[in-house]
């Protein structure tokens, strides 16, 4: 019973220590949850470092990157591990000039871009003005094709050239600028819950003292799942150990069942012998009976007659240490307790039916 109580109890484990945390939405009901959290109003242990998001006083989910400011978050991709970002300002070119991942979790494709500070009447209907960055006056333009920036070297003056976050197709024909107006797209390898999330799981840790990734269910979790997890739990603590304790008492019950029938059969056989004929018979008295050969098995349990391994009085076998008679004339042998008794009331051998005589009693070991 205790066996199979220990044998389950690293199933609970997983049960008890797993914890979900319940998933939270700013006012643009974005879905946040593992690895991200909304501070101050989620559990501490339920988002990975670096992965803190706010609600703003508009409703707006925001995230703030330790080099690069705040940012108003327009979408999470749990499942491709992505998250997209736009400036509050309206203005994601000026925000890309000085952008900066370090020290946070995400990582970004990043693609080389000239910008350009050209006068507003040399703009043609292909180069695409950054609005935000241009004036009545001036034009400024972005763009990854050296060809462009070599053509237009005479007319504009070239800002600066950079690494930009792209989160957009490159332009078939890299003669074009670009306005860079799409969001920027950043993507974290840490923790890795694609799998997870591909499965129609939710990611979070499996304790609150280990950094260990667990994959559970897409129950969302809340009070209700926490309820559901609490009641299979109290399930499980308490039919599996009723469950072995009843088959500990069946198995118990069944032996000791077992042993007093052997031993009902036992006694039956050694107070009621086979049955005799109408003759009456008279046993023999108990110094006759002493006179008989006592022998007391030893490791090889070697009898000294002609029988078998089993008592042909109570059909059980012989074993080592049992005191056995045998009778002088015949050698047949028996248990001491169940021949005695049938000599007691019967004057014949058990077995042959042979009459006996007295012979000197002795004891050994064999």
């Amino acid at each position: 019973m205790c066996i199979l109580i220990f044998f389950f109890l690293p199933l609970f484990f997983p049960l008890v220590y797993a914890e979900y945390c319940q998933s939270s939405v700013c006012g643009n009901n974005i879905s946040i949850r593992f690895p991200f959290q909304l501070e101050d109003k989620q559990q501490k242990n339920c988002s990975y470092p670096g992965f803190g998001l706010d609600c703003n006083s508009e409703g707006i989910t925001t995230l703030n990157l330790p080099y690069s400011g705040e940012f108003f978050v327009r979408d999470i991709d749990y499942l491709a591990q992505q998250i997209y970002l736009h400036d509050p300002d309206k203005c994601i070119p000026r925000r890309l000039l000085s952008f900066n991942l370090t020290g946070s979790p995400f990582v970004a494709s990043y693609r080389n871009y000239t910008f350009l500070s050209c006068p507003a009447q040399v703009t043609k209907s292909r180069e695409s003005a950054i609005d935000c960055l241009s004036n009545s006056t001036t034009s400024v333009l972005a763009t990854s094709s050296i060809s462009l920036v070599n053509s237009m070297m005479e007319s504009c003056q070239i800002v600066l050239t950079l690494q930009v976050p792209v989160s957009w197709p490159v332009e078939l024909d890299e003669g074009f600028s670009t306005d860079l107006k799409n969001d920027i797209q950043l993507t974290w390898y840490k923790p890795d819950c694609g799998d997870c999330e591909a499965r129609g799981g939710i990611c979070g840790f499996k304790s609150s003292s280990s950094q260990e990734i667990a994959c559970f269910n897409n129950t969302q979790p809340g009070q209700s799942n926490k309820g559901f997890l609490v009641f299979k739990i109290i399930c499980l603590t308490i039919a599996v150990p009723a469950v072995s304790c009843a088959a500990g008492i069946g198995i118990y019950v069944c032996f000791m069942d077992s042993s007093a029938h052997r031993e009902r059969n036992t006694t039956t056989a050694a107070v009621s012998p086979q049955p005799q004929s109408n003759v009456l018979m008279t046993g023999l008295d108990e110094c006759t009976i002493e006179s008989y050969e006592k022998v007391i098995l030893g490791e090889s349990k070697r009898i000294p007659g002609p029988n078998d391994t089993t008592c042909p009085i109570c059909l059980s076998e012989y074993r080592c240490k049992d005191t056995i008679r045998c009778i002088p004339q015949c050698r047949h042998c028996f248990h001491t307790d169940c021949i005695d008794e049938w000599l007691k009331m019967n004057s014949t051998c058990p077995v042959c039916r042979n009459s006996p005589s007295p012979s000197h009693a002795t004891a050994r070991i064999t």
